[in-house]
This record gives C-alpha cells, sequence and structure tokens, in this order.
C-alpha cells in the first residue's frame, strides 16, 4: 500500500512481547509514525485502564478502541468517547443459553464508568461463587470486585466473559456460536480456557472505523496489525491488514501481509519501517 494514512494496532502478542514487554525498538516505530503527523490508534480487548499504562510509555493522547471495540476511549483525555454495551436483557438471554450449552461455565463483565460510577475507571466484576480468573495482578491500574451472577449481568456491559476450567477457547467458541450465533459477537484472545462476547455486530472493526471516520481517513487507507481471532474483522476491514509471524492460523489466511517476524522480535516496527524512519 502507500503511505498509510492511520496506523492501528492490537496490544498484547502483536505491539507488545513476551510477558507484556514493551520494546524500544516498537517504540521508535511508533514514535516514527506519530512524527509523520499519522495517527496510532491502540486496538485492544484491554479495557481503558490497562491501557493507559502502555499509551502512557508510549506518548500516545488520542483514541484508542478498546473492550474489543465496544468502547471507543480518549487516552489524552482519559474518557469515554463512545460505547456500545451488551443490555442486562441481553447478558441474561446469553448467560442462561450458555449455562445449558457448557454446565458449569462461569460469568465475568467488564463495566464501564458509566454503567458503574462508583469506580472511575471501570471495573472487571466476577461472580462471587465462581470467580473467572484474570492476571489482574499484572495489569497496573485494574479494578477486580466479585458479585452474585444477577448482579454482575444486571447492568449494561461492554464485555461478557465466560469461562470454563479445562476447556480451551477455541472449544468455547463453538459451543457459544452454536446456541448465540447473530444474536452476539463472539471471540477470544487468548489461547486460555475464556471467550468474549460483545453486542451484536461490534468488534475491533467497527471502532476502528468510527475512529477512521471521525479523523477524515479512508479505508483504503489504513494499515492494521493483530495475532489473535479478536483482531479478524479489523484485519480484514483495513486497508492493508497484517498478521504477526506468531498469530493465529486464521489471522495469516486472511491477512494482507504476513510479517517475517513474531512479536518478540518487533515484528510491527520492521513492517512499519517500510514507510516510517
Amino acid at each position: 500500500m502507500r503511505e498509510p494514512l492511520l496506523v492501528a494496532s492490537d496490544l498484547d502478542g502483536t505491539l507488545l512481547g513476551p510477558l507484556a514487554h514493551l520494546s524500544e525498538g516498537t517504540r521508535s516505530a511508533v514514535a516514527a509514525v506519530t512524527a509523520a503527523g499519522v495517527p496510532f490508534v491502540l486496538a485492544t480487548a484491554r479495557p481503558p485502564r490497562w491501557t493507559h499504562p502502555i499509551s502512557d510509555r508510549l506518548g500516545l493522547d488520542g483514541y484508542a478502541v478498546t473492550a474489543n471495540g465496544a468502547l471507543i476511549h480518549h487516552l489524552g483525555e482519559r474518557r469515554a468517547v463512545r460505547s456500545w454495551p451488551l443490555d442486562p436483557v441481553l447478558l441474561a438471554d446469553a448467560a442462561s443459553a450458555l449455562t445449558k450449552a457448557i454446565p458449569g461455565c462461569s460469568f465475568a463483565v467488564e463495566l464501564s464508568p458509566e454503567h458503574a460510577p462508583e469506580f472511575p475507571d471501570g471495573v472487571f466484576l466476577t461472580e462471587l461463587e465462581h470467580p473467572i480468573g484474570w492476571p489482574e495482578p499484572l495489569l497496573p491500574g485494574g479494578s477486580l470486585a466479585h458479585a452474585p451472577r444477577a448482579e454482575v449481568l444486571g447492568r449494561p456491559a461492554v464485555k461478557l466473559l465466560v469461562q470454563r476450567a479445562g476447556v480451551p477457547s477455541a472449544e468455547l467458541c463453538l459451543a457459544a456460536e452454536a446456541v448465540l450465533a447473530g444474536a452476539v459477537d463472539i471471540t477470544y484472545s487468548g489461547a486460555g480456557a475464556m471467550i468474549e462476547l460483545s453486542a451484536p455486530g461490534i468488534s475491533k472493526a467497527t471502532g476502528l472505523r468510527w475512529v477512521a471516520e471521525r479523523l477524515g481517513v479512508n479505508q483504503a487507507d489504513v494499515l492494521a496489525f493483530g495475532d489473535m481471532p479478536n483482531d479478524l474483522d479489523m484485519i480484514k476491514w483495513a486497508g492493508h491488514g497484517v498478521a504477526m509471524a506468531n498469530a493465529h492460523p486464521d489471522l495469516r489466511a486472511l491477512a494482507d501481509e504476513v510479517s517475517t517476524a513474531t512479536n518478540a522480535e518487533d515484528g510491527m516496527a520492521q513492517v512499519l519501517a517500510r514507510w516510517f524512519r
């Protein structure tokens, strides 16, 4: 493609190396993009509070696509700009169907400050009876709370997370699609035993499209990077979608390009060097 007018990247497994390490090579590559006047947009499954530690180190202060596209956040102003939550009725219906399809599964939700004002940075709310495991201590600035299932599902949420111990994400995804296809957007961002549900039609692609339109950038001029199934729609939508060398096979199969290097080898930075130095 010609020089992109907007660059978007997933965080974990793409921009970040193993153990969420931010390399100097990647920092320099992002700085070269922004120095050229091109917006660099983080597009992540993370909520804003787990995105800020990275965006601050990168010096980014524009829009970020968070919660798999369900929440557009302004990094500099530290505020939500637009959200597309799952409503409580849909949450309850989805949980009911999944409980039958995946006996023993447990639930959590990601709530934005808009719907959980007692948590100014948002909260990851899990069932008290069956708390979902999450690496909260590894991610600075997090809020984690537990509540009964009725309370977990009782407010609009930007994400519903589903876990069943011992069942891989890919299997959970297939089981969920069998009973919820079309009712919600179903994906996963890691190899662990967890899937992530968003409002129907909402993905990183819809979030990135909203940002691109807001910034006056055409789809053809968007360059995007990703590595997992929750990046599929974004990689497909972008004018030029790049899958990391370490990406999920489904992503590598549909991307316009597969980087020759992994996230541990600054693969994204190597591709960006084609246009930005």
